[in-house]
């Protein structure tokens, strides 16, 4: 399985690990140290150099309960980023909802579009199916982050999660985007449970049924936290690399990480055992 973009044909076959890069000064796991232009590129050359394959960047903290972002100032904070980290190598994953921004980065040689919307905003999702090759990940949220988790979902999500994900994937091919584009992400916790947001881990596998390639994005989320005790979001490394792993072994084909070095580490000793 290979996933197309705009400048690179990931190669699927083996894990690949997305890092984190948060333009934000209100981040809920790294409070802000990377808000800057100049400390944001250097933590990307960090992440590479630990062993990531995709940068992710992004320029608004989506945390339960964040408030939006201007979009001038979205623009201001990770267009200098953008321009820059095309230059190392790497696919470039942008994290944004804002259409404007998604064709900004677009024009600017990024290789993704990661949604949290799945290309609901505006005309989004013309903006990805006009581009001849930018990769997408969907993503599945219930509610927005302002209030879907004072009343996350109900019952058994993965249903729910993978209809979803399906019509959106479906109104994208409508438009002509090759599924080789296409990916999915259940939204660890957007708007779900602790207990939902594990049994999605658990029944990762059916998510993979209509053939698309799978996102993992449970680095530091309070999930974790909730079952390990460590309220620290940055103290969640070990649950955080125990989950990508997890994640992986049921049919994962990207995590999102912000603890790079130490995922690829444990995913290396994973290979070792298939």
């Amino acid at each position: 399985m290979r996933w197309t973009t705009t400048r690179f044909d990931i190669d699927l076959s083996e894990p690949q690990v997305m890092g984190i890069v948060n333009v934000t000064p209100d981040s809920f796991s790294d409070g802000g140290r990377h808000a800057g232009t100049a400390a944001a590129l250097a933590h990307a050359e960090a992440l590479l150099a630990q062993g990531a394959h995709i940068l992710d960047i992004g320029g608004e903290s989506t945390r339960p309960g964040s408030p939006a972002v201007p979009l001038d100032e979205e623009l201001a904070r990770v267009l200098p980023v953008v321009r820059e980290a095309v230059k190392l190598g790497v696919p470039v994953s942008v994290d944004t909802y804002k259409p404007e921004v998604m064709r900004a980065v677009l024009d600017l040689g990024a290789d993704i579009v990661n949604d949290i919307w799945a290309l609901r905003r505006g005309d989004a999702l013309a903006v990805v199916a006009a581009h001849p090759r930018a990769g997408v990940c969907l993503m599945h949220m219930y509610r927005d982050p302002q209030t879907m988790q004072v009343a996350p979902m109900d019952g058994d999500v993965l249903p729910a999660v993978r209809s979803f994900l399906r019509e959106r994937a479906q109104a994208l091919q409508a438009l002509g985007v090759a599924r080789e584009r296409i990916v999915f992400d259940p939204g660890v916790g957007f708007g779900k449970t602790v207990a939902q947001n594990f049994s999605l881990l658990a029944r990762q596998r059916e998510l993979l049924d209509d053939g698309f390639a799978l996102l993992a994005g449970w680095s530091r989320k309070s999930s974790l936290g909730a079952v390990t005790g460590i309220e620290t979001p940055a103290a969640r490394v070990h649950a955080s690399v125990t989950a990508a792993v997890l994640a992986v072994d049921r049919g994962a084909h990207v995590v999102r990480v912000h603890d790079v070095r130490e995922t690829v580490e444990a995913l290396k000793v994973w290979r070792a055992a298939r």
